[in-house]
């Protein structure tokens, strides 16, 4: 099994969000083999609390222009890892600390990596 067009669509447009503002090493695996919950996961970096917060609010924003309502959010209290879950998509924004001790990358490095065309 692959990850839907619809689950495509939601990680390259959530993709573009966070490289509009400056998010860096953005990443997306197909997890759909793994995982029956989700069919994506798109990871991506932040340099500080204000960032993560301000890449959350576009990909939630860009992705409700798509007709797309989050399922659930969670670690926005903190500031350094918010996870958004679209269902079909699950969205990880880290700081940079967090990046490097979760590995998420490492975690998932079995799963094929999902091609994001951003500018």
């Amino acid at each position: 099994m692959t990850a839907t067009d619809r689950a495509l669509e939601l990680v390259h447009t959530a993709a573009q969000a966070a490289a509009d503002k400056l998010g860096r090493d953005i990443v997306a695996f197909d997890v759909s083999d793994q995982l029956v919950i989700t069919d994506a996961f798109l990871v991506c970096s932040a340099s500080n609390d204000r960032q993560v917060r301000a890449i959350v609010d576009e990909i939630e924003d860009r992705l409700r222009d798509i007709g797309a309502k989050p399922v659930r959010r969670e670690g926005e209290r903190d500031g350094r890892w918010v996870l958004i879950d679209y269902a079909d998509i699950v969205v990880h924004v880290q700081g940079e600390q967090e990046r490097a001790f979760y590995a998420l990358e490492r975690l998932w490095r079995d799963c094929p990596m999902i091609g994001l065309p951003i500018s």
